[in-house]
């Protein structure tokens, strides 16, 4: 794995933190989940096509 790769799935782990509190603290917000699972998309892209 590359650094980009790395600092992606870091960033991308980081901010499911970030959402899973905001949820705990303040309630759910659906735009935070959807744009967490859109960033897991790109970040599953990024490492698929990193692998081949």
């Amino acid at each position: 794995m590359s650094g980009s790769t790395k600092t992606m799935g870091v960033l991308t782990v980081a901010t499911l933190v970030v959402v899973t509190a905001y949820t705990a603290a303040l309630g759910s917000n659906g735009w935070l989940w959807f744009g967490w699972v859109v960033l897991g998309m790109v970040t599953i892209g990024v490492v698929s096509s990193k692998g081949t």
